[in-house]
């Protein structure tokens, strides 16, 4: 049944904008659904689940947002070296000593769909440690939360 009504965007009809948001302050869950939604495209009304629409999206000062509770301590990172014994394990605290900007694109990535599409949507993310970034050219619309 095709409807009249319903438009289905194709790869070749995608626009993509691009937005700049400031984590100063900003609690990091709260940050990481508007980029993941803004890189999915969901915020678009022609929003198709199946072709990669989203937009660019810049983030700044990545280094200075806040957590809620005590997860600072509290929150554990994994990562595995594939050896028998070779699981590591970092508190936030201590990610955001060695790799501040990993903190934020770990957030996003785990909204993302888990799939070729959210692979694709992850490299249009550019985050950076302090105020300054090199898209300037592009003009990014800023984005309060």
């Amino acid at each position: 049944m095709n409807n009249k009504y319903t438009k289905n965007l194709k790869k070749e009809e995608v626009v993509r904008n691009w937005y700049e948001i400031d984590a100063e302050g900003k609690v990091l869950g709260k940050i990481a659904v508007e980029i993941a939604v803004r890189l999915m495209g969901k915020h678009k009304p022609i929003y198709t689940p199946h072709v990669d629409g989203g937009d660019f999206v810049v983030v700044t000062n990545a280094d200075k947002f806040v957590v809620t509770g005590n997860k600072m301590l509290d929150k554990k990172y994994y990562r595995h070296s594939g050896y028998p014994g070779g699981l590591k394990t970092r508190s936030l605290e201590e990610m955001l000593d060695k790799k501040p900007t990993e903190v934020i694109r770990i957030a996003v990535k785990n909204m993302l769909p888990k799939n070729k599409l959210g692979r694709e949507m992850i490299n249009r993310l550019k985050i950076y440690k302090g105020t300054d970034h090199r898209h300037d050219a592009q003009k990014p619309e800023k984005i309060e939360l």
